[in-house]
């Protein structure tokens, strides 16, 4: 760690969903702006290891590193706003600190002592934070969940002590809070501002900067109110009124001051921050030239937050093509439920069909119709990990004479087309699995390499024969089903180096139909969007100009 690194805690109060983990990335967009280097990290309340075995429903999707940590959505935030890459080092949870802490008690390493929450557990937090660092300049640090909440505790006192220890001209302390409105008084409230800036201070917390969610200006004497009470200064109360889009963010809160003000906390006088990237990509963004709708047939739409980069990825695609991208959320259950004839409403007139990852067999039928449908009636199609297995199992069963094709996923079958992987190579190593392991951590995770075929569609797409992507998934397409697929049309266009693992199929008799193992998704951004989104979208709009 450098000697100057400066870090930069990010609480929240009074509710959640607050953005934090938005804020915290645009304020490293911004400090990246003004010449600094930066790195973003979470500390997550939870007791679960990691969210690798939680439900998207609950928690939203699970981002994942290239080093293969399943980790927070926000991690998807910082990667998407700065273009750094996250690593295993940059996300734990209480159930991780506990696990680490009980392994070191079981094997005696404290020498006998009595293991409390502190010394040892917030220890444990102090050594995470300042734990494989390398010259940035700032550490942006946000602690997830609600100030109040029991949970947090333990980490809110780690960076108290981390305050104490380095001192102000290293460490400083942003609170995100709500300023409601009460339209039958027709004002901002403060009070739950106040009341979450007293729940920090009895833990001993000070916030420098405050930076409060609103959807109405703020009037100077509120302002002045809020300091007052809060022991800011005035200027030191940032407002982040609800935006269009969530790439206008960086530029809100730069004209808000909030860079300036983190700035001036560490006493740095830096040249005024080049934003002219993020004008471009907030102008293709609100200024579209046509648009098109995309349908995403998963089992998680009840909470898009599950498909958080997958949206994002797709908005991408849409900023690369100049169109706004319209998202249709069909849960797949839907094309079980009703025959052919009645859910066929549903994707008309939609530019494009994506089936996104998933796990376990419910809705994986209506999956199989959804990809059908896109495959017969020529609309553009791209499928993602899970959506790939499927694709496979449609091509088996109805064009390669395979009616009993399966996924060992859902039980044993006949004929395993796709089926649990048990032996892969991970760099200069064998990774080895069973259907009998732990579920968390045990899947084909981070990124691994894929050989494209020359002249395929994959290879144009991304200008290159040889890619590394990231994976989550425990089950894999039967290699030896290669030649009855392709034969039916389905070409595996993309390969593992060694020519066991498929990576990626496409239909050369189709306008564009690609699916792959991996999750392009996580590697998309705003400013560098992923060629398949590019490629994607660009087909969805030669669609929608033929409809």
């Amino acid at each position: 760690m450098a000697a100057l690194t400066r870090f930069v805690f990010i609480t929240g109060g009074v509710v959640s969903s607050l953005g934090k983990g938005l804020g915290s990335a645009a304020l490293g967009a911004l400090l990246q702006a003004r010449g600094y280097k930066v790195r973003l990290r979470k500390l997550d309340p939870y007791l679960n290891v990691d969210p690798g075995t939680m439900s998207p429903t609950q928690h939203g999707e699970v981002f994942v590193t290239d080093d293969g940590a399943e980790t927070d959505l926000d991690l998807g935030h910082y990667e998407r706003f700065t273009g750094v890459h996250t690593r295993q080092t940059d996300n734990v949870t209480t159930g991780r600190i506990y696990s680490d802490v009980l392994a070191k008690e079981r094997r005696g390493d404290y020498l006998g002592a009595t293991i409390q929450v502190i010394p040892h557990v917030t220890d444990a937090i102090k050594k995470f934070v300042f734990n494989d660092l390398n010259d940035e300049d700032f550490v942006l640090c946000e602690i997830g969940g609600t100030v109040g909440d029991i949970e947090s505790l333990p980490f809110l006192e780690a960076i108290r002590q981390i305050g104490n220890e380095i001192g102000k001209q290293r460490a400083c302390f942003i609170h995100v809070t709500l300023l409601p409105y009460i339209a039958a008084a027709g004002e901002l409230k403060t009070k739950p501002t106040q009341h979450s800036v007293k729940e920090l201070q009895s833990v001993g917390i000070q916030p420098d900067i405050l930076l409060c969610r609103t959807e109405h200006p703020l009037p100077a004497e509120q302002r002045a109110k809020i300091g007052l009470f809060c022991n800011v200064r005035p200027d030191a109360v940032i407002l982040a009124e609800d935006v269009r889009n969530i790439y206008e963010v960086p530029l809100a809160y730069h004209e808000q001051g909030l860079d300036g003000q983190v700035c001036a906390h560490f006493g740095l006088k830096s040249k005024i921050p080049d934003l002219s990237c993020w004008r471009d990509i907030a102008h293709n963004f609100a200024h579209p030239e046509g648009e098109v709708t995309i349908a995403i047939v998963g089992k998680y739409t009840s909470l898009q937050d599950s498909y958080k980069s997958l949206g994002e990825a797709l908005s991408h695609g849409g900023i690369a093509n100049k169109v706004k991208v319209n998202i249709k959320w069909l849960d797949s259950e839907v094309f079980e439920q009703e025959d052919s004839q009645t859910y066929l409403h549903h994707l008309e007139n939609v530019s494009g069909i994506l089936v996104p990852g998933g796990f376990g067999k419910r809705g994986s039928e209506g999956k199989v119709e959804a990809i059908r449908f896109a495959r017969e009636q020529n609309v553009p199609y791209l499928g993602i990990c899970f959506g790939m297995q499927m694709a496979v199992l449609e091509t088996a069963r109805g064009l390669a004479g395979i009616p009993q094709a399966s996924s060992t996923e859902f039980g044993p079958c006949d004929e395993p087309v796709v089926g649990l992987m048990t032996e892969w190579s991970a760099g200069n190593q064998v990774q080895t699995r069973s259907g009998a392991d732990d579920l968390g951590g045990t899947m084909r995770l981070g990124v691994y390499p894929c050989q494209i075929a020359k002249g395929s569609l994959a290879s144009k797409l991304y200008g290159a024969d040889f890619v590394e992507e990231r994976h989550r998934h425990r089950y894999e397409v039967n290699i030896a089903y290669q030649d009855k697929l392709e034969n039916a049309g389905l070409k595996m266009s993309g390969l593992s180096p060694d020519g066991l693992l498929p990576e990626i199929v496409e239909r050369p008799d189709h306008p564009w139909f690609v699916a792959v193992q991996f999750h392009p998704e996580l590697k998309s951004k705003p400013f560098e969007p992923h060629p398949l989104f590019v490629g994607f979208i660009s087909a969805a709009r030669e669609k929608s100009r033929l409809v």
